[in-house]
């Protein structure tokens, strides 16, 4: 094992690398971002408290990217693995304050480089990668919560949990897990002082608020979004056949964790004891959310895309070395580190062959070059700059990030009529041969999508 003083240090670099590396290769593998960072992009040239599809706190952060760096594509590899390296470290201080050894903590966070959420799908920023640090966050500030009952840490886990609901709703589940908790210690004669009930929920609330004005005015749009991404309520058989296969992604996915497990563990042997306060703290902070889902799935027959369970298992490497700290084998931990370090640059190796192998992807689309296209045309024509785009959030989306006039975004001008002011210059995206017919402006195509552009002469 790595000497005590040394291993800060050592998980440091750690965070720096994994922080270098998916910033670096996929800023020299990639044309253009991918679809999801593009769509927070496109939200966030015109910022609301909610959008169609999510809540709005990932299109606030690519918004706060965009205003100090501009639209150079590696800012925001960036900013996902900021959103994952502080993940990592609030993991690092949870595992650190349960095990009082840094060693086990360290262990407890290089395990999840065997899980594909926290590397390979890292560079696409979205509202999953947006949910990290609050989530790792709000598991930690939990612990500190039950631990030491102080009221500025149950402030915290208000925020972050706001925070992390603003990002997806899907942070539900790990909320319900936190509250069943408390109710399960309460139950069982954890003392926590009366007025300490009353400051994480309304603060989570108050950071909630104009979101949930923004709800109410849209008619629930962001939820019922949501609930048509599960397909709804399923037949019968979607009730039994769509859990097990959530089942079998979920197994399928920790593969790697297990054979990294195999090199670190001697025995797989555990007496689970349930009295003990860090197990029943894991169990419902981690396992009762993954059940939650499961749940969800068998009950309503609700299909579970795989990428919605990326923050789900953070903390799986705690649990594991908490329920295996005496089985370690010190004689197995160089193969260990051995199958890590493989893993480590297995995954950007096979990102890279994939990107240069594949060139029908969509970070191959020419969006810097189409933007090129557009404004020279545009120039050509009109006189004003271009200041709104209207189409999907693809082919509208990179006009957006990509023109310097930095254009508002919109989908439709349903409820948006107000906003359109044809002197300002205004881009419409779709089908070229719909558009050609009923372009008042000047069209034109770059196959497959068409433009008609309409500024001053």
């Amino acid at each position: 094992m790595i000497r005590n003083k040394n291993i800060f240090n050592a998980f440091l670099l750690f965070l720096l690398f994994h922080l270098i590396i998916w910033t670096l290769v996929p800023s020299i593998s990639n044309v253009n971002l991918p679809l999801d960072t593009i769509e927070a992009l496109a939200w966030a040239s015109d910022l609301d408290w909610g959008f169609n599809k999510h809540p709005p706190f990932s299109a606030f952060a690519v918004e706060l990217f965009y205003q100090l760096f501009g639209n150079h594509d590696w800012v925001y590899y960036l900013l996902s693995q900021i959103f994952v390296t502080t993940a990592f470290f609030a993991v690092f201080k949870l595992a650190d304050e349960f095990f009082k050894d840094k060693n086990l903590a360290l262990l407890s966070v290089l395990l999840l480089e065997g899980i594909y959420f926290y590397n390979f799908t890292t560079p696409e920023f979205n509202v999953n990668i947006s949910q990290l640090p609050f989530w790792a966050l709000s598991v930690y500030f939990t612990w500190r919560c039950i631990k030491f009952d102080k009221a500025i840490d149950y402030v915290f886990l208000g925020l972050f949990i706001g925070l992390g609901i603003l990002s997806k709703y899907l942070f539900i589940y790990l909320v319900l897990g936190i509250k069943f908790l408390f109710i399960y210690l309460i139950v069982k004669g954890k003392k926590i002082k009366f007025l300490h009930f009353f400051i994480a929920g309304p603060v989570a609330l108050l950071i909630l608020s104009p979101h949930i004005i923004w709800l109410i005015e849209n008619n629930y749009a962001t939820i019922i979004y949501g609930l048509q991404r599960t397909g709804g309520i399923g037949n019968l058989i979607d009730h039994a056949i769509l859990p097990l296969v959530f089942l079998g992604k979920q197994i399928g996915i920790l593969v790697p964790f297990f054979f990294m497990i195999l090199f670190l563990i001697k025995k797989f042997k555990i007496n689970v004891n349930f009295k003990d306060e860090k197990i029943i703290f894991l169990i419902f902070t981690t396992l009762v959310p993954i059940l939650l889902v499961f749940l969800t799935s068998m009950i309503m027959g609700a299909k579970i895309r795989t990428m919605w369970m990326t923050p789900f298992y953070l903390f799986s490497g705690v649990i594991f070395i908490y329920l295996f700290q005496k089985k370690i084998n010190i004689k197995k931990i160089n193969k260990f580190f051995v199958v890590f370090l493989f893993l480590l640059f297995l995954s950007p190796a096979t990102y890279l062959y994939i990107s240069f192998s594949d060139s029908n992807k969509r970070t191959d689309y020419p969006g810097k070059e189409i933007a090129r296209l557009v404004q020279n045309k545009w120039d050509n024509n009109f006189r004003n700059e271009i200041k709104i785009v209207i189409g999907d959030e693809w082919s509208a989306g990179n006009l957006s990030y990509h023109l310097n006039s930095r254009p508002i975004w919109t989908n439709s001008l349903q409820n948006k009529i107000s906003i359109i002011d044809y002197s300002k210059g205004v881009i419409y995206t779709g089908n070229p041969d719909i558009l050609k017919k009923l372009c008042p402006g000047v069209f034109g195509k770059i196959s497959p999508v068409g433009y008609c552009m309409i500024g001053q002469k």
